[in-house]
């Protein structure tokens, strides 16, 4: 298939853009190519003339301007530094590409471009936690959400950090082309192919001796999903109170106890549901969920999906006759 029939992904490229964020899109998106004929991605440079100046590198971008017209998608990555003026060629890029309807996605800080290009008004936003009070103050018509990895809003997306950006490039890969190709492009960049949780479990080394007393009961709810588990179940394995074991657990996690625990056991259904040909019966007692409307019930709650769409959507490649 000729690339230029593809969807086109056009990262862009301007003075002070973080190199690491330009470059994990870059590369997530044309290793995608590896596996079938995903996209057609380019590198833009959001002013005319070529030359972008980012920190000490310099970049000779080919690709002007013009060519984001024609983009199904545009990957926005953070700036080096937010204290900074922000850049005014990025800003009339994204809403010259806003306006004809582009999907937009930002990595990190690329949230205050967007902000600043206004579509994000009324809208919530992903942000770093370090930024998070920052983007709410400059812009107090966004909901800011701190938490979360990356925020899909159909149109607009954005991810809370740089790492989180690879989060959202293989999210909207396994929207895009199936969990087949997410899955493949992330065993082959050596990351999960989806990390469930928050930003909060990644937490200030302050806290990190509470997260090492947890580690092993983790590990532990981890194998034994499909036992019934109680907060006191918990508690006792961890050789505490109740109430020291609730405290301590949110602290070192950002989530209660028993959250957490169905978190673990959607996580791994959706491995089975993208994997496997199990049926959901059986799924929803693998994972512990007992029954399948307490599967459906929490799976529905958290990904607005039923277990059976998820797996016709990110599952294309398998017989799902009897899911």
């Amino acid at each position: 298939m000729d690339s230029k029939s593809l969807p086109r992904v056009a990262i862009l490229a301007y003075d002070g853009v973080n190199i690491f964020e330009l470059g994990a899109a870059l590369e997530i998106f044309s290793l995608s190519n590896a596996f079938q004929p995903c996209y057609e991605v380019l590198v833009c440079a959001a002013r005319e003339g070529g030359r972008i100046s980012a920190g000490p590198v310099s970049l000779d971008v080919e690709a002007g301007p013009s060519a984001l017209l024609n983009a199904h998608t545009v990957i926005v990555p953070g700036w080096l530094d937010v204290d900074t003026p922000l850049p005014r060629a990025a800003i009339h890029a994204i809403q010259s590409v806003s306006t004809r309807g582009a999907r937009i996605v930002s990595i990190c800080s690329g949230v205050f471009l967007l902000a600043e290009a206004g579509i994000m008004d009324g809208r919530r936003a992903a942000v770093h936690w370090s930024q998070a009070r920052l983007l709410a103050e400059r812009f107090p018509r966004i909901q800011v959400d701190s938490k979360v990895l990356y925020v899909d809003d159909g149109d607009v997306m954005s991810s809370a950090g740089r790492a989180a950006g690879l989060d959202l490039c293989l999210h909207i890969i396994r929207k895009d082309q199936g969990g087949r190709i997410a899955r493949a492009v992330a065993q082959r960049m050596v990351i999960p192919a989806h990390r469930d949780g928050d930003q909060s479990q990644y937490i200030p080394a302050s806290a990190q001796t509470q997260v090492d007393g947890l580690a092993d009961l983790c590990a532990w709810m981890g194998r034994n999903l499909q036992k019934r588990i109680s907060v006191n179940d918990m508690a006792a394995k961890a050789l505490m109170s109740r109430r020291t074991f609730i405290r301590r657990f949110e602290a070192a996690t950002g989530t209660a106890p028993a959250e957490w625990l169905i978190q673990q056991r959607l996580a791994r259904a959706r491995e089975l549901l993208e994997e496997t040909v199990m049926p959901l019966e059986h799924i929803a007692l693998v994972v512990g969920f007992g029954t399948i409307d307490t599967f459906r019930h929490h799976f529905q709650r958290q990904f607005h999906t039923s277990p059976a769409a998820y797996r016709r959507r990110f599952r294309s490649d398998s017989d799902c006759s009897g899911a």
